[in-house]
């Protein structure tokens, strides 16, 4: 960046916390989130406790939600320290699969449909009646943009979902939409991308999750 340039737009994305519909493995999509599970509660507490210790993100400029209410929730929970109302935005929403499969175990929808091929063609089919990998992908990249660009040199903070991390990466680094890697975002991990120059991007941090310490990994479901 020249001397004379402004500060650099950094883009923050925080996975949500622990979903009640992770803790039920079925699938979460638009129709059927119910929310955060109490350890999905507490980890986003974690993560507010966090930001309002350290004071960092600092001067945050906006702060997204996607619609479905565990992101909601995972963004209300952090709200104060950061001083900022939600704004939500429909496309930081996760992959959507559709009436069909929204709703069911993954057992269920493994029966049915079999395993997805994640690695093939980002148009083909993965969930019957549901969103194509590049419909996700697009959207996904749209939102960015657009946000990016109306917030231009301020600090974007974005409560969001695992496949939305994913597709940012793919997306902002310009990377191929299936292959070449895998990610295993943690819930309220934050992940940083700093804009260097107008379409240039760098990866500042991922999966940074010091906050959760000393809480379980998940919920166990009482059958376990």
């Amino acid at each position: 960046m020249s001397a004379d340039a402004g500060p650099p737009t950094r883009l923050i994305l925080i996975r949500h916390g622990e979903s009640n519909t992770t803790v039920a493995r079925v699938l979460g999509g638009p129709r059927t989130c119910s929310g955060l599970s109490s350890l999905g509660r507490r980890q986003a507490e974690r993560l507010r406790d966090r930001i309002a210790e350290a004071g960092e993100p600092a001067d945050v400029t906006v702060l997204y939600s996607s619609e479905y209410p565990r992101a909601i929730e995972t963004a209300e929970i952090i709200a104060p320290a950061l001083g900022l109302d939600v704004r939500t935005e429909v496309r930081f929403g996760e992959h959507d699969p559709g009436p069909e499969c929204d709703g069911l175990t993954f057992q269920e929808f493994v029966d049915r449909y079999g395993m997805p091929d994640w690695h093939g063609d980002p148009h083909g089919e993965r969930f019957p009646g549901g969103e194509t990998l590049a419909a996700f992908h697009h959207r996904v990249g749209e939102a960015l943009s657009e946000a990016v660009a109306e917030h231009e040199g301020g600090v974007l903070v974005v409560a969001c979902h695992g496949g939305v991390v994913d597709a940012a990466f793919r997306s902002l680094l310009r990377l191929p939409q299936v292959g070449g890697f895998e990610l295993h975002t943690v819930n309220t991990s934050i992940t940083e991308f700093v804009q260097m120059r107008p379409g240039r991007w760098r990866l500042a941090r991922y999966n940074d999750a010091g906050h959760l310490a000393g809480l379980p990994k998940e919920t166990l479901r009482e059958s376990e």
